[in-house]
C-alpha cells in the first residue's frame, strides 16, 4: 500500500535527505515515529556531534521497531553516498570501513537508515590505537541507587589520582564514568590502569562491587566493567537514544545532579531537547581536563 503522506525532506547543510517511512512507529508503547527520532537527532546534533566527530562508529539499526529487534553494523553500506566520511582500519581478519559521523547531514542520513543507537570508539580515527577516554561501566543487577553510590566512590578514587571524572546515564539502570585522557598510552595500557583502579575499589567494598564476568557469580553486587577500554570496543554515544520503552537517552549529567537524586528515566527523547535549550551542558570543557596516564601506569607496573 502506497504511503499517503507527502514526502518529507530534511536539509542539512548542502545536502537534502529524503525521509523514508516517516510515519513508522519505532517505539510502539510510546507512539514515537521514525520522524520523531530523526527530529530528535536534528535537535541535539549541535551538542552530540562534537562527541562523535572523527570516532569510528558502530551503528545499531532497527528497520522495524524496537520490539522486533535490531542489529549491529560496523562496515559502511556500499550504497552510502560518497559525502559520508569514513575510515578504514585493520581488524583481525582484514579491514573494516567505519562511518565517521562528523556533521549534521551524516547524523540524519544514518537516522534515516534506521540507526537508532550510535556506538563510538574511545579513540579518534587519526590515532586509533591511542584512546582519549578511559571508561568505567557500572552495571548494577537491579538498583540504580547502587550505581549512584559506586559512581561517587569511584569519583573520589579518580580525583585522588589527579584525574577529572565525568558521568553519564546509559539509558538503562547503569552509569558510565569517563575520564578524558591524553593520547599517550595504548588501549592495552589504558585497560591495565582501569583494571587496577577498579580492583582497588572492589577490594575495599567487596560486598557491593564485583569484577566477575559471569552474571551467575555476581549475586547482588554491581559489576564494575573495564572491558570497554579495548581497541575494538565501543561505548554508547552521549545523547544517543536507547531501544527501550520511553525512548531513554544516554545523558551526560553533573555530579551534583547524581548526588541530588536524578533518575535515568528523566532523560528521554521528549525531555532532552528542552534540557539542552536551557543551557544544561554538564560536559562543557571536558577536553580541557584531559590528563596524562604515564605516572599512574608506572605506579601500576611497579606494583605488578
Amino acid at each position: 500500500m502506497a504511503d499517503s503522506q507527502a514526502p518529507v525532506v530534511i536539509r542539512a547543510g548542502k545536502h537534502k535527505i529524503p525521509i523514508t517511512h516517516p510515519e513508522r512507529v519505532v517505539y510502539p508503547e510510546d507512539g514515537i515515529t521514525k520522524l520523531d527520532v530523526i527530529r530528535y537527532y536534528e535537535e541535539v546534533a549541535q551538542h552530540m556531534l562534537p562527541l562523535l566527530r572523527n570516532r569510528p562508529l558502530t551503528m545499531e539499526r532497527y528497520p522495524e521497531n524496537i520490539s522486533k529487534g535490531g542489529f549491529f553494523q560496523k562496515e559502511i553500506g556500499p550504497y552510502f553516498p560518497s559525502w559520508i566520511p569514513r575510515v578504514t582500519l585493520p581488524k583481525e581478519d582484514g579491514t573494516v570501513t567505519h562511518v565517521l559521523c562528523n556533521d549534521r547531514a551524516a547524523l540524519l542520513y544514518l537516522a534515516n537508515q534506521n540507526c537508532l543507537i550510535y556506538h563510538i570508539s574511545l579513540a579518534r580515527a587519526d590515532q586509533w590505537e591511542y584512546p582519549d577516554q578511559l571508561v568505567f561501566d557500572l552495571d548494577p543487577p537491579a538498583d540504580f541507587e547502587q550505581a549512584r553510590r559506586v559512581a561517587l566512590w569511584l569519583k573520589g578514587d579518580l580525583e585522588d589520582l589527579g584525574l577529572t571524572p565525568f558521568v553519564k546515564t546509559t539509558g538503562g539502570r547503569g552509569l558510565h564514568v569517563l575520564i578524558p585522557i591524553r593520547r599517550t598510552v595504548t588501549f592495552e595500557d589504558a585497560r591495565t590502569i582501569a583494571r587496577w583502579i577498579a580492583e582497588r575499589l572492589a577490594a575495599r567494598v567487596p560486598e557491593e562491587i564485583t569484577m566477575e564476568q559471569r552474571k551467575s557469580d555476581r549475586g547482588e553486587r554491581l559489576f564494575l566493567d573495564v572491558n570497554r577500554n579495548g581497541i575494538a570496543q565501543t561505548v554508547v554515544a552521549p545523547y544517543s537514544l536507547r531501544a527501550r520503552a520511553g525512548a531513554p537517552v544516554a545523558a551526560p549529567i553533573s555530579w551534583e545532579e547524581l548526588r541530588e537524586g536524578i533518575q535515568p528515566q528523566q532523560f528521554n527523547l521528549r525531555t532532552m531537547p528542552d534540557r539542552l535549550r536551557q543551557g544544561i551542558h554538564p560536559w562543557r570543557g571536558m577536553r580541557l581536563r584531559a590528563a596524562g596516564l604515564e605516572a599512574i601506569l608506572k605506579r601500576v607496573k611497579e606494583r605488578a
